[in-house]
């Protein structure tokens, strides 16, 4: 009989612990909130454990397609870097340069990372420190008579449409106006292919991307002395992100203490150009 009851007992008790544990609330996925969208998430990513960042792949050298159809560039090689030791996994996402505001909104990306620059845009976006700094100037070709702003008067003049030297342009009507025509490309390299086969006379741009392209291609254009504005680069994140903003931050200052983010700069320019800790 004291058998048979004990049994009883330890049957019932097996089942209200069971009962207990089916009635609980159900536990989350780690990193995930409670639509699953990602947000909430250590470091607040986008995708939980991915570190997501748009760039323009037309860019060099700060973000490109490599001669091996691979992604590469400076600022490529820095968001690697970060996602290694925030244990992240690095996605690249090359995007439109014009829809980067739409990217970020929807969170397709959670940042832009490519020769972004601040200026103009501080209240836009939320900013890392500067990393380095940059000027917008005019390209035209090594033949060409142009040497000073004074002689673009009359010329034909391109820019990348919502790109900082379009920005700079913006506050220098009185130049504007001396232009012959002024037109707007997609992106620098359909500018320069405009400028190499004469159809237009000057290209304004980013001095990094043009120097790059002249000093490593050996193209035949020539970079006016006369700077147009000048500028710094950042990381931009959407607008109230500072969980990931800080996170990058602080590892970009890490980077900068203990020379990756020197090193990294003289595999790219031969020296070093950044500007965190300077």
């Amino acid at each position: 009989m004291r058998k048979k009851l004990l049994a009883l007992l330890l049957a019932a008790a097996l089942v209200l612990s069971l009962a207990a544990c089916s009635s609980g609330p159900a536990e989350e996925p780690a990193g995930e909130d409670a639509e699953g969208n990602g947000e909430g998430t250590a470091y607040n990513t986008v995708v939980p454990g991915k570190f997501t960042v748009g760039f323009d792949q037309n860019f060099p050298p700060m973000g490109f397609v490599g001669d091996d159809g691979q992604f590469t560039g400076f600022d490529l090689d820095l968001a690697a870097e970060v996602a290694d030791r925030l244990g992240l996994e690095l996605v690249l996402q090359p995007i439109a340069w014009d829809a980067k505001d739409m990217e970020l909104s929807t969170k397709n990306i959670d940042c832009v990372w490519n020769g972004f620059t601040i200026n103009g845009r501080e209240d836009k976006y939320t900013w890392t420190e500067p990393y380095m700094a940059n000027n917008q100037v005019f390209v035209v070709r090594g033949d060409s008579d142009i040497r000073t702003l004074a002689d673009l008067a009359g010329k034909k003049v391109v820019v990348q449409m919502d790109s900082s030297a379009e920005a700079a342009l913006a506050d220098r009507p009185d130049l504007v106006e001396t232009f012959g025509e002024y037109l707007t490309a997609a992106d620098y390299e359909s500018a320069l292919m405009d400028l190499e086969a004469g159809a237009v006379d000057a290209v304004a741009m980013d001095e990094i991307v043009a120097n790059y392209k002249i000093e490593r291609r050996g193209e035949n254009l020539f970079v006016l002395e006369e700077k147009l504005a000048a500028e710094e680069y950042g990381v931009g994140f959407l607008l109230g992100n500072t969980e990931l903003r800080d996170v990058v931050q602080a590892t970009l200052e890490e980077m900068a203490a203990d020379g990756t983010l020197a090193r990294i700069s003289n595999d790219w320019f031969g020296k070093d150009v950044t500007t965190i800790g300077k």
